[in-house]
């Protein structure tokens, strides 16, 4: 089973890497996109998606893999 993590800044937060792209896009004739936000994203081979892995999981991101500061991060199974 595989377990798909994305952690994006959190809106209040200013992403400087995500406005650098959105310029960049605009520059090269990309019109209509309004926001960039840039992140992380990290796939895991897991045992399983069991409530209890789900809450290991959870905690693992909230205290090592984002900074739950200025990051949200989302874990989906499949």
């Amino acid at each position: 089973m595989k377990a798909k993590i994305t952690i994006t800044p959190k809106k209040a937060v200013l992403d400087p890497q995500g406005k650098a792209v959105l310029n960049a896009l605009e520059h090269l004739g990309y019109d209509g996109v309004s926001d960039v936000r840039v992140g992380k994203y990290l796939e895991m081979d897991v045992p399983s998606d069991s409530p209890e892995f789900r809450e290991r999981l959870n905690e693992a991101c909230h205290r090592f893999l984002s900074n739950p500061v200025i990051e949200d991060f989302q874990v989906e199974f499949e």
